[in-house]
Formats: C-alpha cells, sequence, structure tokens
C-alpha cells in the first residue's frame, strides 16, 4: 500500500469518527433523556372498592384522565390489599363509612406511590382527609428505590463484560457457555451479598434474589458472546445497542414501565433489564408475585444465547479448519 493510499484511508477514519461521535450522542440523549422529559401514567392499573355509588364515582374521577389509568373494581378493601400484593395494580382506593383510604405499595414502585397520592388528594372534596397505607413498603435500607434502580447498568455492565472477554479471549463453544454460566453464578452471589446483606436494599429470600442477579447477568453475557460468535465483533456493538443504549433507559425501573411512552415501556419488559427490574422487585418484596413472566423472558435470553454461542463456534470451526489445511499442504515442485 502507498503512502498516499495510507493518507487516504487514515482521512477516512478521522471523517468516520467525527460524523460518528454526535450520532452516537444524539442516539444516547434520546434513549435516555427523552423517556424522563416524558415520564407521566399511562394505562397505570389501579383499583377501586367499596359501596356502588362511591366506587362509580372514583373511577369517573380517574377516567377524566383519560389514557392514564385502568382501573379495577374490587368488592371491598381486603380484596384491594389482596390484588397490590399480588401485583395486579399499583395501589387502591377504598371508601368506607370511615372515611376514603389510599393503599399504596411503595415497594412496587415509590415513585406511583407519590403519584397516586396527588391524584387521590386532588380529587377529593376539600377537607376531606385522605389515609394513606403502605400495604408493601419499600425495604427500609432504600425507601425511594434508588438502590435498586441504581445496580440494574452495572448489571447490565457485567453481563456485556462476561460476553466481551469470553469473546475476546477466544472461549468457544462449551467452553465460552461454562465460562459465561460461572461468571453468571457468582455475580448473582455477589450481587444479593451486597444489595441484600450489606445495602438492605433487597428484602425478601437471599438465594432467589441471587438467583434473578445471575440469571440477569447470564441473559446479558450470552447475549454479547452469541452475537459475537454469529456475527464477529460488530455482535459486540450490537449487543451494546440492545442491552445498554436501549435496555437500561427503557426498563421502566426507576419509576414504572406503565410512565414510560407506551412503546418504550412495552419494548423494555422485553429486554433483560426491565425484566430483571420487575423480577427482584417481586422476589425482593412480593414473594415472587407476577414474577414468572419477567423470569421467562430472561431465561429466553440466556438459553438464545447460549444456542448462539455454540451454533456459532460449530459454523465458524469449518473456516478456521481451510486456512490450516491449505497452509499444511504439500507445495508442488517445479518442473525442472
Amino acid at each position: 500500500m502507498t503512502a498516499n493510499a495510507t493518507a487516504a484511508d487514515a482521512g477516512r477514519r478521522t471523517i468516520a469518527v467525527i460524523a460518528l461521535i454526535p450520532v452516537v450522542v444524539a442516539l444516547t440523549l434520546w434513549a435516555f433523556a427523552w423517556p424522563a422529559a416524558r415520564t407521566a401514567p399511562r394505562d397505570l392499573p389501579i383499583g377501586v372498592a367499596g359501596p356502588a355509588t362511591a366506587a362509580t364515582a372514583l373511577e369517573q374521577g380517574f377516567a377524566r384522565h383519560e389514557g392514564a389509568f385502568e382501573v379495577h373494581r374490587y368488592p371491598d378493601g381486603a380484596a384491594a390489599r389482596a390484588a397490590i400484593q399480588d401485583r395486579d395494580v399499583y395501589g387502591a382506593v377504598v371508601v368506607t363509612p370511615g372515611g376514603t383510604e389510599l393503599l399504596t405499595a411503595s415497594a412496587a414502585s415509590p415513585v406511583v406511590a407519590g403519584l397516586l397520592r396527588e391524584a387521590v388528594t386532588a380529587q377529593a372534596p376539600e377537607g376531606t382527609r385522605i389515609q394513606v397505607t403502605d400495604v408493601v413498603a419499600a425495604p427500609a435500607g432504600d425507601p425511594r428505590g434508588a438502590v435498586l434502580s441504581s445496580s440494574l447498568l452495572p448489571l447490565a455492565l457485567a453481563g456485556a463484560a462476561a460476553g466481551v472477554v469470553a469473546t475476546l479471549l477466544g472461549l468457544r463453544g462449551g467452553r465460552a457457555a461454562a465460562a459465561l454460566a460461572g461468571a453468571a453464578a457468582l455475580a448473582g452471589v455477589v450481587g444479593a451479598a451486597l444489595a441484600h446483606s450489606w445495602l438492605g436494599a433487597l428484602g425478601g429470600n437471599w438465594w432467589a434474589e441471587a438467583g434473578v442477579l445471575g440469571l440477569t447477568v447470564l441473559a446479558i453475557g450470552s447475549t454479547f458472546a452469541g452475537l459475537a460468535a454469529l456475527v464477529g465483533k460488530p455482535g459486540l456493538g450490537l449487543g451494546a445497542l440492545l442491552m445498554i443504549l436501549l435496555g437500561n433507559p427503557f426498563s421502566g425501573v426507576a419509576s414504572a414501565p406503565e410512565l414510560l411512552p407506551t412503546a418504550m415501556g412495552t419494548l423494555g419488559q422485553w429486554l433483560p433489564p426491565g425484566a430483571a427490574g420487575s423480577a427482584l422487585r417481586s422476589v425482593s418484596a412480593f414473594d415472587g408475585a407476577a414474577a414468572g413472566g419477567p423470569l421467562l423472558v430472561l431465561a429466553l435470553w440466556a438459553v438464545a444465547g447460549l444456542t448462539a454461542t455454540l451454533l456459532g463456534a460449530r459454523r465458524r470451526r469449518p473456516e478456521a479448519i481451510e486456512p490450516a489445511v491449505a497452509a499444511a499442504a504439500p507445495v508442488p515442485a517445479r518442473a525442472g
């Protein structure tokens, strides 16, 4: 290659970097800042309970916020409490002869609990006292949910690191799968030790929490490794786009999926970070209620990633053998 060609190639790369970085900045700001700027309830499931006349009035009051709330009616306060504990609704308004009571679950989302207090207080007649009961309270070590939401990005980064390191070290097939599974298991144990035992941000079954954390790391790490095994190093960039650039801000763990723009909230729950946030809340504070769906999502990503890792290794093995065979082939002697 001539000096002019080398200089031209370097110039093209320089222009590519200059053009690419603004695009990355715009995409990152869109993914992280735009959902935060559009936070509002969208079909947020809540309950009402009490006499028919009072419950109907409550439903009509919530209906004035068009598209904001999905109202479920319950016969009494006990049924409404059970629905909250089963994670069917985020909270409920109960009308009794003694007055109006708002049931919330700050463990499901401190942001939603505060939003419901504001909404119910705003539509209550002036001078009416609203009793607020936190049915499932957030752990004392994390009353605002800040530790839980802050833990999601490190989990995504840990999974990404596992997949990238396994790829760069040249691990293939079963060795790569074993390395990913082992790293994920240890990451789950370390994560539970820090978040549950040290910080007190989780309050459920310790091993269930460790399992969710480990499965999250495995789902993300195997996706990175699987994409790299199938398409090469560009697969690592695709993994970063899915798991970090989209998965983290669309997870809804800092607020709730129903507070994000609808498409983003839905997509986020089908990506490992969002599924991890929902599953971790369920096993940490709700005895595993509603954890089945998020755990299935994590398991599907993990299985798909590991399968891609194994298939990619088999597909690339013949490609690696052909150059070796060609190099070992005897060179024909030249005719005298």
